[in-house]
């Protein structure tokens, strides 16, 4: 694990959450103290040439904690077949394979499916009994996420609100890069659609391998489109649009769904927080919802689009100068956890792991990287999303303004503080926060 002062410098190590204060003047000074050491660090990160986000279960249970809701867990189902306590023990011991410890539906999904596969060999009609109880326990998942989303939706006024503010705040801290920047590219193995949400509310384009206005399509070969533009009386030095992001759903999404005549993958118009009733949500999502587990095997990760999402992830990871920041992942997706491994044997790369708690998986995770290329901010107070975007994370804006007014004091004659080169009382230097 990093040290405890390579902890503190970047954030507060996960012991020193037991004496956090619980007096609100205490709390206030804690947060100015810490936020010394963390809202420059994030600033300077944040500037990198190549900055990633990695979002988890734990960020849609962070903003349904602000609306008053409850998110979709991962909780195990009853198959209700013959077959289904073989399911559940290969189902764990899958987990224990991938050290992720328990055994969620990801696996159960998985392991049945498998079994499936092998029983439309000796027993065709075994085999369609357990499809459907696949598509059963498919549909209760669907309609679990779904009912999340519309909970968010339905929450009441106020908390809805700050809720929505704060999912705002939190994707244009990273987004919001400087035009001469690539710009973010973002990860997720979630499967509602919270990051779509939250980017529509923000006003911020995405970009991912879908093409088409009336029925987008999965393309594999529509991976750099991106926008630009000529700043005025600028010429042959095009720059990226403000505003846009690039996402990538790693696990597949709830609006994806397989069109097994053409052999393609398309994203419906499902609405954010649809009733399960609604036209688009399929009667037997096993044929049509795109949702991919996590996998346990390598050859897994070779199949139609996994290949192509995970390649993305490597390619966007995996090069000199690039930093990944990760909020609400659990570290329990071990082909994940290999290309994060991967990105660590370059030394310019860096790792930021906001996490709730200090776990067996961080812990073994954090066992097989450098010290000096990980950064923690552990802990219930580091991981409540108002908290991290009220104190720690950087402002989400571009201040060119302030940081032109700095340069200008610096260089004017007579200024006091044109030869230290420190910008007046209630000025941001260029590189803080909003200058990335």
């Amino acid at each position: 694990m990093p040290s405890k002062l390579h902890e503190y410098r970047v954030g507060i190590h996960s012991n020193a959450l037991d004496a956090l204060p619980t007096e609100e003047t205490g709390l206030e000074m804690f947060i100015q103290g810490a936020r010394k050491h963390i809202e420059p660090w994030l600033s300077a990160v944040f500037q990198s040439e190549h900055l990633n986000l990695l979002l988890g279960s734990g960020f849609t249970a962070g903003v349904s904690a602000i609306a008053g809701t409850s998110a979709a867990g991962m909780g195990l189902k009853s198959f209700g077949t013959s077959y289904g306590p073989q399911i559940d023990v290969h189902a764990k011991k899958a987990a224990e394979l991938m050290k992720r410890g328990s055994a969620n539906i990801e696996d159960q999904f998985r392991s049945a499916l498998a079994l499936a596969e092998g029983l439309s060999v000796i027993d065709a009609a075994a085999s369609e009994a357990l499809n459907t109880r696949i598509g059963e326990c498919l549909t209760e998942f669907l309609r679990a996420i779904l009912a999340t989303e519309a909970g968010l939706k339905a929450a009441a006024v106020t908390k809805r609100e700050k809720a929505q503010a704060a999912l705002q705040s939190f994707l244009l801290s990273f987004a919001s890069r400087a035009a001469s920047r690539e710009r973010l590219h973002m990860f997720t193995t979630n499967y509602d659609r919270l990051i779509e949400h939250g980017c529509d509310l923000a006003g911020l384009r995405t970009v991912d391998r879908f093409v088409g206005a009336l029925n987008p399509v999965f393309r594999a070969s529509r991976v750099e489109v991106d926008l630009h533009y000529n700043p005025p009386g600028i010429r042959g030095e095009p720059r990226f649009m403000e505003g846009v992001i690039r996402l990538t759903k790693l696990h597949g999404s709830i609006d994806w769904f397989f069109d097994a005549e053409e052999k393609r993958i398309f994203r419906k118009g499902l609405p954010f927080g649809a009733p399960a009733n609604h036209t688009d949500v399929p009667s037997k999502p096993a044929n049509t919802i795109m949702i991919y587990p996590n996998a346990a095997k390598d050859v897994e990760t070779t199949q139609y689009p996994y290949a192509e999402l995970f390649r993305d992830f490597a390619a966007a990871t995996c090069r000199p100068n690039a930093v990944v920041v990760t909020y609400g992942y659990g570290f329990g997706d071990d082909h994940v956890n290999r290309v994060l491994l991967d990105m660590l044997t370059i030394p310019s790369t860096h790792l930021v792991i906001i996490s709730y708690s200090n776990d067996d998986r961080l812990q073994a995770f954090c066992a097989k990287t450098r010290d000096a290329q990980v950064s923690l901010l552990i802990g219930p107070h580091f991981a409540n999303l108002e908290v991290l975007v009220d104190n720690y994370l950087p402002k989400p804006a571009l201040d060119y303004i302030t940081g032109r007014m700095t340069e200008l004091l610096k260089h004017r004659p007579g200024d006091p503080t044109a030869s230290s080169g420190a910008p007046s009382s209630g000025q941001t230097p260029p590189g803080n926060a909003g200058a990335f």
